[in-house]
């Protein structure tokens, strides 16, 4: 049964990149182009995506395909 996640929920690369069935190196290559999800960098440099955000992200990447 698929859990109810939060628009602010904070995701961490390895779970974007799970969801989206990539390779962390892909993620960053996107990233280097600025073609992947606005991320959070925290403190420790470690990255977070919202939740939203990558919800959002996903949407203007379906309008593109049309």
């Amino acid at each position: 049964m698929p859990t109810k996640t939060q628009p602010d929920e904070k995701l961490t690369v390895a779970e974007v990149c799970a969801e989206l069935k990539i390779s962390p190196s892909t993620f960053y290559d996107w990233r280097l182009k600025e073609r992947a999800p606005h991320c959070l960098t925290l403190p420790n440099k470690s990255l977070r995506i919202l939740r939203s955000e990558l919800d959002r992200w996903l949407s203007t990447c379906e309008d593109d395909a049309r």
